[in-house]
């Protein structure tokens, strides 16, 4: 399931990232690696704050509808 979709404050595990090669590579820059623990924090109009690797990371709603969990 893409993590627009994920319940607030939920731990999931990424299981793939999606989006052609620059965006995946921006995505994994951030910290969005297959594998990797993710909890969503907050929600807005459709706009995430996220835990990642002990960051917190704000991605729209495009962005999060390629990180599948």
């Amino acid at each position: 399931m893409p993590l627009s979709m994920v319940r607030t404050g939920e731990e999931n595990v990424i299981r793939r990232v999606g989006g052609k090669g620059e965006t995946k590579r921006f995505l994994e820059n951030l910290g969005f690696v297959t594998g990797g623990v993710v909890t969503v924090i907050s929600k807005i109009s459709g706009n995430l704050i996220v835990n990642v690797k002990d960051s917190r990371v704000a991605i729209g709603k495009d962005m999060a509808s390629k990180i599948l969990v």
